[in-house]
């Protein structure tokens, strides 16, 4: 299983969209193998869940995400996990362990294509 935490440098980023990079963990479903930071390489509607999915992403992790990117993400059948918060690696580790679970933080305070901005 291959997890992706939307990141501001080691901490969960609030804005699913506008994060610095992404901290990708391949797992064996009960503990981390390995991790890697991957910038994010820009922000337009829908060009992330796209660009996750091509990469073999089977669970996103964010504090917070659009409409939008959470119905693509879902279409794609990758699971979202919103409402997370604190360090990136240990976000990933409580997912596994079953103390993180899937939820909807929507971000609705914008008019940016159901993205997270500056608000």
């Amino acid at each position: 299983m291959r997890i992706a935490v939307a990141s501001d440098g080691k901490l969960v980023s609030g804005h699913f969209g506008h994060c610095e990079g992404f901290h990708v963990f391949e797992t064996d479903g009960k503990q981390i193998l390995e991790g890697k930071m991957v910038p994010n390489p820009g922000h337009r509607p829908g060009f992330l869940p796209n660009y996750l999915n091509e990469m073999g992403i089977n669970v996103i992790i964010s504090g917070g995400m659009g409409g939008g990117a959470i119905d693509i993400f879902q279409e794609k059948g990758i699971q979202v996990v919103t409402g997370a918060t604190g360090e990136a690696l240990l976000a990933a580790e409580r997912f596994l362990e079953g103390s993180l679970a899937p939820g909807a933080s929507v971000c609705q305070q914008h008019q940016h294509h159901n993205e997270c901005g500056g608000h």
